[in-house]
């Protein structure tokens, strides 16, 4: 078939998935599973090869990444559980201050808690953020709603174990200990410079308390004493808010309404055992991965480490330690109901980046990649910029950073091998491109509308241009990674 013709029929599949999911609101799963067999058909690979193409894709990925995906999201459900997060932000306030509060708290949630689901981290910390927001001075709302908004959304798609990070490793078969590094990397001072940026705008005149604040419903909260949302002038949550916005964020987690029975924030644990050893089987973890990955670039031998290191065996070492911990301080039902929860929340997440790779593999099986190579071989910049702008457009349609990430790996992932691109630098900034202007097609911006007392208008700046802002800050620090590694 001509090559033209090869790439008219990409772009319809394509195309035609964002049009059935926005237009004619169809899951996501189903459209993306039509469009992959309209491609196999169109472009000649017939009845059979396609079915198996799809199949294999689904399956392909699934190998990869699927221990690693489950695991995670169990691990952070018990620590859920276990009031860990409550605490962590606790303690962040009083080791750094009110003054780096964002800075701190953003680079907590952008790193250490990935493996928590991300709208069960949202309303989780929300209430947290928003109590200590007056602490910060003028502009605390704006500054901790920022904050919030650019480390949860930088931390899914760069930093392992997110789940955005871990379907675009597996996707492109990136070492996940490869991208443990690259992501860390680039997501830390991806949220410093965005945060600052905001910061800056915010104090040029870009924020108006009097109209970006909802005024109204801090005034309500008032009249209450606050009762509802914090137990005894404690400053923990007990109850998670119910606010969100019709948008669908796809992938990032259930809408609100579902989401209040499943992150009700554990009661305090009668043991109080310190952060360390709640966070250590985590912690553990990702030193595992870390310590494999640089013995596998330093070409040591060494089988027990190796072992290990590998990122299934070291997040099912993680995984153990977290239930074993955390049952001594919060029992053995309520780590069982944690599990339960874990497990809901996660086959969503499992079948999206399933049906995700269905889609790759036919475009590669179609003979993208071959055509596009040749597009791109004198350089590495343009298809990293080409990627990014994809997965910008998907997200801006869809609403979903994970689907948009993936789709645009997916398309771009068969150039790789054949312009010698390091895949984890496609996977990144197929990760950046997916963050461009998180609006209000997303259950994340109008939890973080509500939650932290934002009006819509105020929510636009603080999510949707410091999202925006920090993908352009990711793809402007990836494009020289490019030409070091």
């Amino acid at each position: 078939m001509p090559d033209i013709a090869v790439l008219i029929n990409t772009a319809v599949a394509v195309l035609a998935a964002v049009l059935l999911i926005v237009r004619f609101r169809v899951n996501p799963v189903i459209a993306l599973v039509v469009s992959s067999v309209y491609l196999g058909l169109a472009v000649g690979l017939g009845v059979e090869k396609t079915v198996s193409t799809i199949t294999a894709g689904f399956g392909d990925i699934m190998v990869d990444v699927g221990l690693l995906i489950a695991f995670g999201v169990l691990m952070g459900s018990i620590l859920n559980q276990s009031g860990a997060i409550r605490r962590l932000v606790e303690h962040l306030l009083h080791t750094f201050g009110p003054k780096r509060l964002p800075y701190t708290m953003g680079l907590a949630i952008g790193t250490l808690l990935q493996s928590i689901f991300l709208d069960v981290l949202l309303v989780i910390s929300a209430p947290l953020a928003r109590k200590l927001a007056p602490k910060i001075g003028k502009l605390g709302t704006a500054r901790m709603a920022t904050a919030m908004a650019i480390a949860l959304e930088c931390g899914i798609v760069f930093t392992v174990p997110g789940v955005a990070s871990l379907a675009l490793a597996g996707l492109l078969n990136v070492p996940l200990g490869k991208m443990l590094l690259f992501g860390l990397l680039l997501v830390i001072p991806t949220i410093i410079i965005a945060i600052a940026m905001m910061t800056f705008l915010f104090r040029r005149g870009f924020w108006n308390e009097a109209k970006d604040e909802d005024h109204t419903f801090v005034a309500e909260e008032d009249r209450e004493g606050e009762e509802d949302q914090y137990d005894g002038g404690a400053g923990r949550p007990v109850a998670a808010g119910n606010a969100a916005g019709p948008g669908t964020n796809g992938t990032e987690g259930p809408s609100a309404a579902q989401s209040t029975g499943s992150v009700a924030v554990a009661e305090r644990d009668p043991k109080q055992l310190p952060l360390i050893v709640l966070f250590a089987p985590l912690l553990t973890s990702l030193l595992l991965i870390g310590a494999g990955a640089i013995l596998q670039i330093l070409k040591i031998d060494l089988p027990w480490l190796q072992l290990l290191g590998e990122p299934v065996i070291a997040l099912l070492i993680g995984l153990i330690g977290t239930c074993l911990v955390t049952r001594s301080a919060i029992g053995q039902k309520r780590v069982e109901e944690a599990i339960a929860v874990g497990f809901k929340e996660s086959g969503q997440i499992l079948i999206l980046t399933g049906v995700g790779g269905s889609l790759a593999a036919t475009v590669k099986a179609a003979g993208l990649g071959d055509i596009l190579g040749g597009f791109f071989s004198a350089s590495t910049v343009a298809p990293l910029l080409v990627v990014w702008g994809i997965a910008a457009l998907l997200h801006i349609a869809v609403g979903s950073v994970t689907l948009s990430a993936i789709t645009a790996a997916g398309l771009l992932a068969p150039i790789a091998p054949v312009i010698g691109l390091d895949p984890v630098l496609l996977a990144l900034s197929a990760g950046a491109g997916s963050l461009f202007m998180v609006h209000v097609t997303s259950n994340t911006f109008w939890l973080l509308q509500s939650l932290l007392g934002q009006s819509v208008r105020g929510a636009l700046k603080s999510v949707t241009v410091g999202v925006s802002v920090a993908s352009v800050v990711a793809i402007l620090l990836i494009m020289p990674m490019s030409l070091l590694f």
